[in-house]
């Protein structure tokens, strides 16, 4: 079950003016199931993303960065799910290329202006064929209303769909934002998510959509982790058709600044979804590290205690067995961390004080803590101003189960 996650409802999600999603099912890896999905986007919009940073990135992401720089005007996506198309060298390029080709000669456009993605199983040809032959009932039933089927069409391990909306207010013009997601194991992102996906109706300039979207994914898609894997596949993309009339040119003032943070929200809304998703999880951590010098080596501090297994089981087993947490900030890399400094919290409760355990500190106040479904650890370092935050979930016996039996 995921942690405190309800179920997206459909009609809670905003269409948004410019963008038509529809799905199929092709049978790249199970029958009867959602597995692909077309994004249309209406010309003239805008598109930026972020992809992964690992060196054995899947082909879809390196078609997707071609497309991008051509500049010729992003008009569809089309995602597959069971079937990764990484590792799969000149073959999996071939196929990618493929699947652009012939979702653009079916909707009267460039193949340079689709994006491909995938996600699942790596190390096997993709089935190209199955994907193509569902492209026509998937563009058939594209409609703006298809946010929740859309989310449903990208899963993989994940045990609910993840989808989310909200609006902001830019020059007295209501502009709508939605997204989707996808992830539940393989997720430490050096970027984004596994696959994330978000579209709004204001009109923004492609350098400013850059900033946006990079600025999103590290306050979000790049603050999460629940295996400290990094996926092949992490794409995190933003889209901006301008039907709603708003208009953002520049990367300053209060009209960016009001999109940027919703933007952000949004994005952390969508990341904090797969970590409570996350396989196996029963508990959500916020990892939250302050009075840093600078937010790299807070952050590396945050990461360093989220990938701990020995905290995540001691977590899992709501055992306050707290010395795991200061040996991870211990072994983080800061070399010139001052230990006698740091203090750490569970919630409201005062674990270690000034490098050791607090006189006050009652383990059965921690244990208290650690039963809760959500708990944030609190690390203040006493040697400067700067901080971050990064969100994880418990390591338990389900992890090992779901992991060991994913391709069966």
């Amino acid at each position: 079950m995921p942690v405190n996650l309800p179920l997206p409802q459909a009609e809670h999600l905003k269409p948004v003016a410019g963008v038509e999603l529809g799905w199929a099912e092709a049978g790249i890896r199970k029958a009867n199931r959602k597995d692909v999905l077309v994004v249309r986007v209406a010309e003239g919009s805008t598109v930026a993303g972020v992809f992964t940073s690992n060196r054995f990135c899947a082909a879809p992401v390196q078609v997707c960065r071609e497309h991008l720089t051509a500049g010729k005007g992003i008009r569809a996506l089309v995602v597959n799910t069971g079937n990764a198309n990484a590792g799969t060298g000149e073959p999996g390029l071939a196929n990618a290329r493929a699947a652009c080709d012939a979702l653009a000669a079916q909707l009267g456009i460039a193949p340079e202006q689709v994006l491909p993605f995938s996600t699942g199983v790596i190390l096997e040809p993709l089935p190209v064929d199955r994907l193509v032959a569902g492209l026509p009932a998937a563009i058939a039933n594209a409609k703006p209303d298809n946010w929740l089927a859309a989310a449903e069409a990208i899963m993989t391990t994940d045990t609910q769909p993840k989808a989310a909306s909200r609006t902001v207010q830019i020059d007295g013009k209501t502009v709508t934002l939605s997204g989707i997601s996808k992830g539940a194991g393989m997720i430490r992102p050096n970027m984004a998510t596994m696959l994330g996906f978000i579209a709004m109706d204001a009109a923004v300039a492609q350098p400013v959509l850059q900033a946006l979207v990079s600025h999103a994914a590290d306050h979000s898609f790049n603050s999460i982790t629940i295996d400290g894997d990094t996926s092949t596949n992490d794409s995190f993309v933003l889209i901006a058709t301008g039907k709603s009339g708003a208009v953002v040119d520049r990367a300053e003032g209060p009209a960016f600044e009001a999109l940027r943070d919703a933007v952000t929200a949004l994005a952390q809304e969508l990341a904090q979804m797969i970590v409570r998703d996350g396989e196996g999880a029963t508990k959500l951590m916020t990892i939250r590290v302050e009075g840093g010098k600078d937010v790299a080596e807070c952050r590396q501090i945050a990461y360093a205690v989220a990938h701990s297994p020995l905290v995540k089981t001691a977590f899992y087993a709501s055992d306050p067995n707290l010395g795991r947490i200061l040996a991870a900030v211990g072994y983080a890399g800061v070399d010139d961390l001052d230990v006698d400094r740091v203090n750490l919290w569970l919630d409201d409760v005062w674990v270690a004080r000034d490098g050791g355990r607090n006189p006050d500190y009652r383990e059965e106040d921690g244990q208290r803590v650690m039963k809760q479904a959500e708990i944030t650890v609190r690390i203040a370092l006493g040697r400067g101003q700067a901080e971050a935050t990064v969100w994880t979930c418990d390591l338990s016996h389900d992890y090992v189960s779901i992991n060991a039996d994913y391709r069966s």
